[in-house]
């Protein structure tokens, strides 16, 4: 290890030279309270920016070990230390100046979502946060005397505000440590009470605008409260009691005119699979984790699923036990979407009417008098929706706002109105018991089996120098292959999305043989997160390993099904 001057001695010694002499500053160096590390310089001013990490000793650090004394408990305080750091940047780092990204400190942005992350690591011996900067140029000429300025003003300005104990807020950081612990208890305590979701009294869950994720203003909304019917309590270990609506296991509908908040609920249980920071609103919205959102996603490519409780009997003969096609219609790549979240393991299934194949979802009384069940191969979600709890206890909570046909099928029926909700069930069940002779159940047997399938390694080969990156939230591009993902709306950052990229070929190396279901594949990798961190998967072995957040089994599923190249067979 070096010591700070002599790397203040090489960015004078260099100024002036071409970009590439910037290598030589690679290194680690010491700081006096803190040291920092070099891991990668970049090749040009408009290449990726440099990766930097900076380590606190804890001694020096000074955090409490019951912040950080559970898993959760580390995972919100790194999260906390991750926003002071980007907050300290926006206030003491001057931002553009040169060419390219010359100049910039950046680090991973944190949404709404509390998740883990490879940007700061805190254990009892260091605390450290991982970052880049973009070394700065004019044209491809170094300008030393502005990287010193980086280096010795303005990242020592941002470490001291945002890496010692004593320097924050103590009393919000504890707030969010214990938030996120009491979020993990609710959770934890949902089967326990048969539940598969809660909405805390008060929450807010209407977002600024279509494109923000951020709550809605103060005054502008109708704080949650729960109909007395739903209510329930749970004594949490820091907040204390908290009351809400509890969703029970089984058919949930929620139903109401356009505009009342039926999709806004649904979404904020979408979300509540994650934890949330102080603020949002949604901090008390909980979801059973393995939740996951179904939609109909016309276009997508399906390998080898079986469909056939959904769909059977199509023309020509195509068999639906072993579906695959490289452009599925609404209908077929919803049961897909469903098949394949049960797959991988889900206790509940969210469904919105507006986002699904209506032919999928129901098969009204007068079309089926006018068009024969034996010329349908589709057997509707209604039909096999009780079946799914029955005989595989997958609970469903579906958006209805025009089939009232599924009052009948439903054990709960929550009306929202003015944001606010109601618990009609009875009168659901007796409008229900008036018109029950307008449609037949079409379902033949019963749907109580998901077919397992085996990934094969020739599918993931990568040729030559390809590689693999994530584009946003949307995309992954795996070889020469984009992996389209903009339709798995459990997705919340792209930070996910580039480790999803890098856990299929980490996946790929170590755990596709052609044995393994894709259910054990995703599950072995993450077995190694858990006992190496989420850094297991970075091609950057000891250094800074790129900015990662933890996705669930569900989302690298979804990915892997979605790969066009993907080759299975079927475990039967």
């Amino acid at each position: 290890m070096s010591n700070q001057e002599t790397l203040r001695s090489r960015l004078l010694g260099i100024d002036g030279r071409g970009y590439g002499a910037y290598k030589s500053i690679g290194g680690s160096y010491s700081f006096g309270r803190y040291t920092l590390f070099i891991d990668h310089v970049q090749s040009d001013p408009f290449a990726p920016p440099s990766r930097l990490r900076v380590r606190v000793d804890q001694r020096l650090a000074s955090f409490p070990s019951e912040l950080y004394a559970t898993t959760p408990r580390r995972i919100a305080l790194e999260d906390y230390l991750m926003r002071q750091f980007g907050r300290a940047i926006s206030r003491h780092a001057r931002g553009h100046r040169g060419t390219g990204k010359s100049g910039l400190i950046t680090i991973g942005h944190c949404g709404q979502e509390i998740l883990e992350r490879t940007g700061a690591v805190v254990n009892k011996e260091y605390v450290e946060i991982r970052f880049n900067v973009g070394l700065p140029a004019r044209g491809r000429t170094i300008t030393g005397r502005e990287a010193v300025r980086i280096f010795f003003e303005e990242i020592p300005a941002i470490v001291n505000e945002s890496l010692f104990y004593k320097s924050l807020d103590a009393a919000a950081l504890k707030q969010q440590v214990e938030l996120v612990e009491d979020q993990e208890f609710l959770r934890a305590q949902l089967d326990e009470r048969g539940l598969v979701a809660f909405v805390a009294n008060g929450a807010i869950l209407p977002r600024e605008s279509g494109v923000s994720d951020l709550p809605l203003t103060p005054g502008r909304v109708i704080p949650f409260q729960s109909p007395p019917e739903l209510e329930v309590s749970f004594e949490l270990p820091n907040r204390g009691t908290v009351t809400g609506m509890g969703v029970p296991r089984g058919v949930t509908l929620i139903v109401g005119g356009g505009y009342h908040g039926k999709s806004t609920l649904l979404r904020a249980l979408e979300r509540g699979v994650y934890n949330h920071i102080p603020g949002d609103g949604r901090e008390l919205v909980i979801t059973v984790d393995d939740a996951v959102k179904i939609r109909a996603e016309d276009g997508r490519s399906v390998e080898k699923v079986d469909i056939s409780a959904f769909i059977n009997n199509l023309p020509h003969g195509q068999d639906t036990r072993a579906f695959s096609t490289e452009n599925a219609s609404g209908s077929t790549s919803q049961a897909a979407n469903i098949v394949e979240a049960l797959e991988v393991g889900t206790r509940l299934l969210l469904l919105d009417e507006d986002t699904s194949a209506t032919n999928f979802m129901i098969r009204d009384g007068r079309m089926q008098e006018l068009v024969a069940k034996e010329f349908e191969p589709i057997t509707p979600f209604i039909d096999r929706v009780r079946q799914l709890y029955e005989h595989l206890g997958v609970s469903t909570v579906l958006v209805v706002g025009g089939s009232g046909d599924y009052f009948a099928v439903a054990d709960r029926v929550i009306m929202m109105q003015n944001y606010i909700p109601l618990d009609v069930t009875r009168q659901a069940r007796e409008i229900a018991l008036r018109h029950r002779d307008e449609r037949r159940v079409e379902a033949v047997g019963t749907f109580n089996r998901i077919t397992p399938r085996i990934p094969l390694p020739a599918s993931f080969i990568l040729e030559g120098r390809a590689k693999v990156k994530a584009r946003g939230t949307d995309e992954i591009v795996y070889g020469h292959m984009d992996i389209d993902l903009q339709d798995v709306e459990q997705l919340v950052d792209p930070a996910q999305l580039r480790a999803i990229a890098e856990i299929i070929k980490y996946a790929a190396k170590h755990y596709v043989n052609g044995e393994r279901t894709l259910r054990e594949v995703v599950l072995a990798v993450l077995a190694d997160i858990d006992r190496e961190g989420l850094d297991v998967v970075s091609p950057f072995k000891g250094l800074h390993p790129g900015d990662y957040a933890r996705p669930r089994v569900q989302e690298i599923a979804a990915a892997i099904n979605r790969y066009r190249r993907l080759q299975v067979r079927q475990q039967l």
